[in-house]
């Protein structure tokens, strides 16, 4: 006796269909899984045949094999309980033949508990995509993930809270609860933080606003108190608005990793701020044996915010630089490759010392030179190359707090941004660039032409700072954005100018006021 249901796999952030095959045989009470099933799969038909008694639903005491194919994928995952225990019963003839033609067009997943109710899984909007890409017209799912199911237009839904309930229906020719989704509604930006908290910091607000305009990654420096993490923080409120397309890659990533929780989308864009004590992996993603996003691809479409940059680990900083590039995140493993999108604006904060007062009008800095040159050598060249805006952030004077006149709120400045990311938008229409620090070597050559005062300044920066081709490129990028925010077809020489005022904290300014 033979029985088939469908389910589906994650490789990575994408889903691929998995045929569940069950074979009831004659002798001696055994069940045989095969098909690379890792230990949560494996570990599954103690949960079926748990979830049958307690459902009061035969469960045969015979032979019984079950192959999951692609039988050259590992499988993990608790997501094959439900199609495992459905297959069984197709198997042994306890649904009519309309229940077969349900299932051959149905992606079927979904945890069993002992008790025979369906718990929710991960990974399930990937895996409605999978269904939808591969012709498949309905999906049966837990009831807290129908929600995210219904996502992807056009399928129908099925949310059995247990398993008693899904063999009712299609033991009586019926079909389980459908799901009827509502209106879909964009999120939107409900944080208490707010531009206009900020008093004075004229220059690094302008910056905030470029890099939000562009998409640019950026790294605050000054002492303790001069408000950088205020300004970190209030970086989301100005960014455009996520839209749906983007959301749905987002939400993906959270639905894989397992940190949708009870929501149905992420329908705002990410702010991760991880602890300096995270690990390479937690920070990259990967793990055993099915590799997770890390923090940079959680902050895909969204910012991903480093405070006090260098007390990372170096090893940790290092593998940034290869999504910073490129905005994707390989992760190799003996049988199998995975990549995760991470497009994320890094947002950095540091102090300029180990006792943080190096550059302050107020307080002495105590270190040692040495000191002061190993705390920035935390920093690699290369990663400091890949920030577009570095800016110092000078002590608020108390002039400026005590000044009741509130400076520019987040809603204005927003809207500034998204007139400029429109721009961008037509620059780049039917590509795969959504703003100007995403653009490449050939684009910036097509987008970034400097007339022959340009050129001059330029040439006298490079000489003078040593800047590396990358960092050029860089420059021409901020350039670009801030030409577009002025609503100038060319970069002239006084946006080419402000765009290299925000290159000059690097190494050799550190250098230059620790020996001074």
């Amino acid at each position: 006796m033979f029985g088939r249901t469908r389910s589906g796999a994650l490789l990575g952030v994408e889903g691929y269909c998995v045929s569940i095959e069950v074979q009831i045989g004659f002798g001696q009470q055994n069940f045989l899984t095969v098909g690379l099933a890792e230990g949560a799969v494996r570990e599954s038909r103690v949960r079926v045949r748990s979830a049958f008694m307690e459902s009061d639903i035969y469960f045969p005491n015979t032979s019984i094999t079950l192959n999951l194919a692609p039988a050259d994928v590992r499988k993990d995952g608790t997501t094959y309980d439900l199609p495992i225990a459905l297959a069984i019963l197709l198997a042994n003839g306890e649904f009519p033949p309309s229940a077969w033609d349900l299932f051959d067009r149905c992606m079927v997943m979904g945890e069993l508990a002992l008790t025979g109710d369906i718990r929710p899984v991960r990974g399930v909007l990937p895996l409605v995509l999978a269904a939808q890409k591969a012709g498949l017209k309905a999906v049966m799912v837990p009831p807290e993930n129908a929600a995210e199911a219904a996502l992807v237009e056009g399928m129908e839904i099925y949310c059995p809270t247990t398993l008693r309930q899904c063999y009712n229906a299609l033991r009586h020719n019926e079909l389980p609860p459908r799901y009827i989704a509502g209106s879909r509604q964009m999120g939107t930006d409900l944080s208490p933080n707010d531009m206009s908290d900020v008093s004075g910091q004229t220059v690094p607000k302008r910056a905030l606003e470029v890099a939000a305009a562009g998409g640019h990654n950026l790294i605050f420096i000054g002492p303790p108190g001069s408000g950088k993490t205020m300004l970190a923080q209030r970086l989301p409120t100005i960014l455009p608005p996520i839209s749906f397309d983007e959301a749905l890659e987002v939400t993906a990533l959270y639905s894989v990793s397992g940190n949708l929780g009870t929501r149905a989308m992420i329908d705002t864009r990410p702010f991760r701020s991880p602890h300096h004590s995270i690990s390479d992996v937690g920070l990259v993603g990967g793990g055993s044996p099915s590799p997770r996003p890390g923090e940079i691809s959680l902050a895909h479409h969204g910012v991903l915010f480093l405070d006090e940059l260098p007390e990372f680990k170096r090893q940790v900083l290092e593998v940034l630089r290869q999504p910073l590039e490129d905005g994707m995140v390989n992760i190799t493993r003996r049988l199998q490759c995975v990549q995760f999108p991470a497009q994320f604006m890094l947002l950095a904060s540091m102090n300029a010392c180990p006792c943080g007062n190096l550059g302050s009008r107020r307080k002495p800095c105590i270190c040692k030179r040495e000191s002061i040159e190993h705390y920035q050598s935390r920093i690699s060249g290369p990663l400091l190359d890949r920030i577009d805006i570095q800016l110092e952030v000078a002590e608020v004077s108390y002039e400026e707090m005590r000044n009741p006149k509130k400076s520019e709120p987040s809603g204005i400045i927003r809207e500034r941004v998204i007139e400029c990311r429109e721009i961008q938008h037509k620059r780049f229409e039917n590509t795969h660039i959504r703003c100007n620090a995403q653009m490449g070597v050939p684009e910036i050559r097509t987008y970034c032409v400097l007339d022959d005062d340009g050129h001059k300044l330029m040439q006298r920066v490079i000489d003078k700072m040593g800047m590396s081709a990358r960092a050029h490129h860089r420059i021409l990028k901020v350039a670009r954005t801030i030409a577009d925010m002025a609503h100038s077809p060319q970069i002239t020489k006084r946006h080419l100018a402000e765009a290299i005022g925000y290159r000059t904290l690097d190494k050799r300014y550190f250098a230059s006021n620790a020996s001074s």
